[in-house]
């Protein structure tokens, strides 16, 4: 997973990706493939997949369970059903 900054960094090279339209998509997107693995020793080989492992986009740790809710927002556990308190819609 990736904190604010890192993600940062990854969606400017996403972006980038895209501008570049001479090349095939594993070249386009070379730059944040190479950032990503670098920086988890994963080898990560689709691009879109990096853009969904933001830090900021999954809730915290369910107090039950353990896991982490799906969104920030997330009022039930989905590994386990645990209702979180303190969150309204």
């Amino acid at each position: 997973m990736l904190d604010d900054k890192e993600y940062a960094i990854a969606s400017e090279l996403y972006s980038k990706g895209f501008k570049i339209l001479n090349k095939d998509r594993q070249e386009r997107f070379k730059e944040l493939l190479d950032y990503y693995n670098e920086l988890t020793g994963f080898g990560e080989t689709e691009p879109n997949a990096i853009m969904h492992h933001a830090l900021g986009q999954i809730g915290p740790d369910c107090e039950r369970c353990g896991k982490p809710y799906r969104t920030p927002k997330a009022r039930l556990c989905a590994a386990c059903g645990n209702k979180r308190k303190g969150i309204t819609t």
